[in-house]
């Protein structure tokens, strides 16, 4: 097959306030018929918000409703997804999130919920759990969870999804702010987590500060990793899970996206991870982004920000990603 008569891949991650990946991949792939060729949908994400959706959106599977404990101690319902291989996925936004409280206080924000969520998995009988752990509202280093967990993973294999590479102590100076830390409390927070990774490797014999990547959500994935679960790069996971590669070979070439393209980008999110691949495997590739910013060298790939194209780049997200999607497609 030529690559002009094989499908475009369409694998955007979410566009953030606007659509879902499965969404954004929808209007990728009309936009992409528009112009006369066709779309294959194949949402994605790094292993943060979005993880169950992409996942969700291309694995056969049951979504089920837990009511557990928030960040901030309240009840709320999160959703959790039974695969049908048995494979569990959780997503900590949906149990810790910050999203989930108005006023955080990231002196009390627990993961209690979202140890509720994996126990739920194990419990169901799944003996592989997915955890993504981006968009918390916590810096308790996994403590909660691990309490909800009775210190244990019960045999299953827990594969957690990182968005970062931070490092469990560096979680606090880095997360604490943007989670409503004062100076003192990111001191106070430090503190904890160098007497947490103490408690770990006494109790546990693992030294969680010497893992890349277990900083994740305010350390929840070095709670996660003491207990033996494994921290992989998030894109990797969800790239595997939902057949990435796969369609990868049988595609002429690739149309990519995000909310906002910027520095963050280049450090093993998703639009860099499809760009790469994409050149590895000798594809034509472009990007549609909310918007870009200034600065961010992305080399000759074709771009299109929504916010060029006039109108509402939130409330008119779904048809302006279908016009670019056309646009570009002539270019593929």
């Amino acid at each position: 097959m030529s690559s002009a008569a094989a499908p475009v891949l369409c694998c955007p991650d979410k566009f953030r306030g606007s659509l879902t990946a499965p969404e954004a991949a929808a209007a990728l792939c009309r936009g992409v018929e528009r112009a006369g060729r066709e779309g294959r949908a194949l949402p994605l994400a790094d292993g943060g918000e979005g993880t169950l959706d992409a996942i969700l959106a291309c694995s056969p599977g049951e979504l089920h409703t837990l009511a557990v404990t928030g960040p901030d101690g309240d009840p709320v319902e999160a959703d959790w997804a039974a695969l049908e291989d048995s494979t569990g996925v959780v997503e900590m936004a949906r149990a810790s999130g910050l999203a989930l409280v108005i006023d955080n206080d990231p002196l009390t924000a627990t993961t209690h919920g979202t140890g509720q969520l994996i126990a739920a998995a194990i419990g169901h009988g799944c003996r592989r759990v997915i955890v993504g752990v981006g968009g918390s509202a916590t810096v308790d280093g996994g403590l909660g969870a691990l309490e909800a967990l009775r210190w244990s993973l019960g045999g299953a294999d827990v594969v957690v999804a990182c968005d970062v590479r931070t490092r469990f102590l560096d979680a606090p100076a880095l997360f604490g702010p943007q989670k409503g830390a004062s100076p003192d409390d990111v001191l106070a927070l430090e503190a904890r987590l160098r007497a947490l990774a103490e408690r770990y490797r006494e109790t546990l014999g693992v030294d969680v500060t010497a893992l890349t990547g277990a900083g994740a959500a305010g350390g929840l994935a070095g709670g996660l990793a003491a207990l033996g679960a494994r921290l992989v790069p998030g894109f990797d996971v969800v790239a595997e899970a939902v057949g990435f590669g796969a369609a990868l070979t049988e595609s002429g070439a690739v149309i990519t996206g995000e909310g906002k393209v910027d520095s963050s980008t280049l450090s093993g999110k998703v639009v860099a991870r499809v760009l790469e691949a994409a050149r590895r495997g000798g594809l034509a590739a472009a990007v549609v982004a909310g918007r870009v910013e200034p600065g961010v060298d992305l080399g000759d790939v074709p771009v299109q920000a929504l916010s060029d194209l006039g109108g509402d780049s939130f409330r008119d997200a779904a048809a302006l990603v279908e016009r670019a999607a056309f646009s570009l497609t002539s270019r593929l």
